[in-house]
C-alpha cells in the first residue's frame, strides 16, 4: 500500500507543480500554435479539469485500498492522454518534440496500474 499512497501523492504534487504556472503562462503555449488566449475556454478548462485530477490523485493516495476504484478513471486519463498524442504524432499533426509530453504520463499510467495489481492483495 505505500507504493500506491506514494505513486498517488507524488504524482498528484508533480501535476500541480507542473500545471499551476501554465495559469499565468499563456503566451508560452501560444508561440508554437494558435494562441491559447483565442480559446480561452478550452485553455482554462483543460487546466481546471487537470488540476482536479491532481487533486484526485492526493485523495487516492491518503487511502488507496478505499479509493482503489477511482485508479481505473486515473490509469484511463494518464494512458488516454498518451494515446492521443501517439495517434496526433503518427499521422503528423504534432512533432515529435510535443509527443515527449507523452512520456511522464506513460511512465505514470504504468505506475498506477501497479498500483491497481497491488491494491488487489490487500482488500
Amino acid at each position: 500500500m505505500r507504493f500506491a499512497k506514494f505513486t498517488f501523492i507524488g504524482a498528484g504534487i508533480w501535476g500541480i507543480t507542473v500545471l499551476t504556472p501554465l495559469f499565468w503562462r499563456v503566451d508560452l503555449t501560444g508561440r508554437r500554435y494558435s494562441v491559447p488566449a483565442e480559446h480561452p475556454d478550452f485553455f482554462y478548462g483543460f487546466l481546471v479539469v487537470a488540476m482536479a485530477w491532481q487533486i484526485a490523485f492526493l485523495v487516492i493516495g491518503s487511502d488507496p485500498v478505499r479509493f482503489r476504484p477511482l485508479m481505473i478513471p486515473a490509469v484511463i486519463e494518464k494512458l488516454g492522454y498518451v494515446g492521443v498524442l501517439s495517434i496526433l504524432y503518427s499521422s503528423a499533426r504534432i512533432s515529435a518534440v510535443d509527443a515527449q509530453a507523452a512520456v511522464p504520463d506513460l511512465l505514470l499510467g504504468i505506475l498506477f496500474v501497479a498500483a491497481f495489481v497491488i491494491t488487489r492483495k490487500k482488500r
